[in-house]
């Protein structure tokens, strides 16, 4: 009996797992996981609802979501892609729906249907799960099984190992996979928040505004949507696609940064002051603390109209030039001091891992070692916030989980 071991319980593990047992009814299955918890992100991604994937059906435009591993995913797409998840789930009971910004949860609206229902897949298909087992190494033997050595005394060989244990932010975490061979590309954080210490804009905690432009000063990053104010600093989608794309650069930068934020990126310089002027005209006798000519939060406003020195309770009709000018420039030229970040909830996720360069993606195989297989956040691959990250360990679980049949075809044919 073929003998397959996966290592990690989270989302690319127990989809590895049930995938591998589905396929191949005469294969011994064990799931290793290091900690007493099973599915521990599954759990709380999505606030607690599971962001499952992303409803993005064209591959070309999907792979733009990962700030690493976009050549490779191309390819992996092309293979298991959005469509193939949301029906994979659907013919196993589960069905999901898609919100406004393209986001997939699951019907029920709480992450424990996908847990439990992992969970239960896997125990129907006889899958062995192991927790609170951590690997040490792993030993290559002569006939290119493995043997796993543990912290335990438990010591299992498998014919196929497929790691799945996802990111980590400790370089020496990844020790056991560097020792036989693999390149380790160095983990940094990747979706985080910016802090903003001590900045009275954090009083407006909970204030958010439908689209922002931000851009890290002295850089190329630069990217536009939903902004929001925390009680640490500045968080939401434009943040958190700026970490992704960022991540190298402003860990090197020690997250000591300056982030400019445009808070009407619709509006050019000239058309927002001629707007305000003529509002003005129009509007003379009228408060400016009530009576705003832009889509924009009541208290955001009059935050920036105390930052202009502008009364919110005068009229209109006494706002001078010198005020009107400072008030256009913060609205479009707005900065803040970032010292530090903050992981973006319990998401953790990282940049780095083992390097793509070294995995064939047709099977998730090493192409340094036979029979080794790889699949989620333990490669350099990572997207940005919205299902993207766990879209990648679908498809790379799945991927895996054929290629240990493509791999065993192979062998079988060479003896």
């Amino acid at each position: 009996m073929l003998r397959v071991i996966v290592v990690g319980g989270g989302a690319a593990g127990f989809f590895a797992a049930i995938n591998v047992a589905e396929l191949y009814k005469d294969t011994e299955v064990v799931l290793i996981e290091k900690t007493h918890k099973l599915l521990a992100k599954v759990i709380v991604s999505g606030g607690g609802r599971c962001n499952v994937t992303h409803a993005c059906f064209d591959n070309g435009l999907l792979v733009t979501h990962y700030p690493r591993g976009e050549k490779e995913l191309r390819s992996a797409f092309s293979k298991f892609t959005t469509i193939d998840t949301i029906e994979w789930f659907k013919k196993r009971g589960i069905n999901l729906k898609t919100e406004d910004d393209g986001r997939m949860f699951p019907e029920s609206n709480t992450s424990e249907t996908i847990a439990n229902g992992l969970l239960r897949m896997a125990h129907d298909l006889g899958v062995k799960i192991k927790t609170s087992i951590a690997i040490k190494e792993i030993v290559i033997n002569d006939d290119k099984t493995f043997t796993l050595k543990t912290d335990t005394e438990y010591s299992p060989q498998c014919d196929k190992l497929i790691i799945a244990c996802g990111g980590n932010a400790k370089p020496e975490n990844y020790n056991w996979l560097r020792n036989i061979g693999h390149t380790i590309v160095p983990p940094v954080p990747s979706l985080f928040t910016f802090n903003i210490p001590n900045n009275e804009i954090t009083k407006l905690m909970g204030v958010s505004v439908p689209s922002a432009k931000i851009k890290i000063a002295n850089t190329k990053l630069e990217t536009e949507g939903p902004l929001l104010i925390t009680h640490w600093g500045l968080s939401g989608p434009a943040v958190l696609k700026t970490s992704a794309w960022g991540a190298r650069i402003l860990n090197g930068m020690n997250y000591d940064f300056t982030v400019q934020v445009n808070w009407l990126p619709s509006y050019k310089e000239e058309a927002l002051r001629s707007l305000f002027i003529e509002y003005k005209e129009k509007n003379a006798p009228k408060n400016i603390g009530g009576n705003s000519p832009i889509e924009i939060p009541k208290r955001l406003w009059e935050f920036f109209l105390h930052n202009a020195d502008i009364n919110e309770m005068s009229r209109w009709a006494d706002l001078n030039k010198k005020q009107l000018n400072i008030l256009v420039n913060t609205l479009l030229n707005d900065s803040y001091e970032v010292k530090g970040k903050t992981t973006f909830k319990e998401e953790f996720v990282t940049c780095g891992g083992v390097s793509l360069k070294e995995i064939d993606f047709s099977t998730m195989q090493s192409k340094l070692i036979p029979n080794l297989f790889f699949a989620g956040e333990v490669l350099d691959i990572d997207g940005v916030t919205g299902g993207f990250n766990f879209q990648n360990a679908w498809t790379t679980a799945w991927i895996a989980a054929q290629g240990i049949g493509i791999s065993n075809l192979k062998r079988k044919n060479l003896t």
